[in-house]
């Protein structure tokens, strides 16, 4: 969430990194700008009442002194009207500042200087290829093909069992996904730093705002209540292990000395897929319901650009230890999501398709997490807390992951190259079409 103060004293500036998104956020402050309006006059208002009842009040003590009893009882007429005018002040005052806070959870984070502006993803600009795209001297076949000739993967059975966009990995294919989880989360916990959490599955409602899910992405969420939809302990399937590991220092203080805090977390996401129906309606690319591996950094203010390539960095290095081609786009400012500042797409080569697919972003979110879930840090002993800031990535989306190794490393005859790294996990060089 962006900091109320600073958009009511710098409207106009909060208005044009805005419009940099796009008009229509731009145009989201205006509702803010008329609260903040009235918040500037009530609180002149409140404080001059204020004036008078401290200057009424300090004038009691002479009046006792004096035994004017009559106008003992007219000042305190006049104290105890103050008070209530005051206290009014101040109720009014609280309404506007929780209208106004709950128009800003409805506002995006506004783009870093550093970020290109664009209109669309289109114009996102490439940072670099890494690795070759394969050549083949036959036609490569979509994953969702390869693991049905396999017989790993079955999306007949998955839809019977629920329903479109789930699957229904078998034998060596239900082996590569838990190989690929525990290699990307040895490789994040050894060599990269990370604790490893194992966080819940569902969580309330106060954590999806911290993250920026709600109240705005509510559609984009499976909601689970006993009874009365509008049950205010009604649990949510989170939709990554964003939500539950970024807020697991919601309302907390960290020492400077403990920054930077970096996690690491498998989890299966959950998403409705609002609005997207008809896009990668086969496969493996949009599910329900998929399995990742988040690694999410806590950092002071002053290291959030090099924290977020340092992330980047340990996203790519999943996709370079596995020997997938890929390439990494940074976002225009369009193309930004609700929470991020800053964010970077790594995208995996997919043969089938002749095009790179996202399979990781890792964002930068400056205090805008922090602000809403309220995690501080304080920058020296005894210091007055600060806003820390937040990043994560996905690292890697293991479904991606899993479709990516079939069609970058499949084979004329069917079968399908394990890379070396995985080959301890799944005890094999290769999968093989079933007899």
């Amino acid at each position: 969430m962006l900091d109320a103060r600073h958009v009511s004293e710098h409207l106009d500036e909060v208005r044009a990194q805005l419009a940099r998104r796009s008009p229509d956020d731009a145009a989201l402050l205006d509702g803010v700008a008329e609260l903040a309006k009235k918040r500037r006059e009530l609180v002149q208002k409140t404080e001059k009442l204020q004036m008078e009842r401290n200057a009424a009040s300090d004038g009691m003590a002479a009046l006792a002194k004096s035994g004017d009893r009559e106008a003992m009882q007219a000042r305190r007429e006049e104290l105890k009207k103050l008070s209530d005018e005051v206290k009014r002040g101040e109720t009014a005052l609280s309404e506007l500042e929780a209208a106004i806070s709950e128009k800003l959870l409805g506002i995006p984070n506004v783009p870093h200087a550093s970020v290109p502006d664009g209109k669309t993803d289109a114009d996102n600009p490439v940072l670099r290829v890494v690795g070759e795209v394969p050549k083949f001297d036959f036609k490569p076949k979509a994953h969702w093909e390869i693991g049905e000739a396999l017989g790993i993967l079955d999306l007949d059975r998955a839809a019977k069992l629920s329903g479109a966009r789930f699957s229904l990995l078998f034998g060596a294919g239900a082996r590569l996904e838990r190989a690929l989880a525990t290699f990307m989360l040895d490789l994040h916990t050894r060599e990269h730093g990370y604790t490893e959490v194992y966080p819940p599955f569902m969580v309330k409602a106060e954590a999806l705002r911290g993250t920026g899910n709600l109240p705005k992405f509510e559609a984009d969420l499976f909601k689970t209540y006993r009874g009365d939809p509008n049950d205010k302990d009604a649990l949510y399937l989170i939709p990554t292990a964003e939500v539950p590991v970024t807020n697991v220092h919601a309302g907390e203080i960290i020492e400077a000395d403990e920054l930077p805090i970096a996690y690491a977390a498998y989890s299966p996401c959950f998403r409705s897929e609002a609005g997207s129906y008809g896009r990668d309606v086969r496969g493996l690319i949009r599910q329900h319901q998929f399995d990742k591996v988040e690694i999410v950094r806590f950092c002071a203010p002053e290291d959030g650009p090099a924290q977020l390539e340092l992330l980047t960095g340990h996203a790519e290095n999943v996709l370079k230890r596995l020997g997938l081609a890929y390439r990494v786009v940074e976002h225009v400012t369009a193309d930004l999501t609700f929470s991020s500042t800053k964010s970077y797409d790594l995208e995996v080569w997919l043969p089938s398709q002749e095009a790179y697919r996202e399979i990781s972003s890792c964002s930068w979110f400056g205090d805008f997490q922090a602000r809403r879930a309220q995690i501080r840090y304080r920058p020296e002993p005894k210091g007055k807390p600060r806003l820390l800031h937040t990043l994560n990535g996905s690292g890697l989306a293991i479904g991606r992951t899993w479709l990516a190794i079939l069609e970058q490393f499949q084979q004329k005859d069917g079968s399908v190259l394990v890379p070396e790294a995985l080959r301890a996990f799944m005890g094999t060089e290769r999968l093989v079409p079933a007899k």
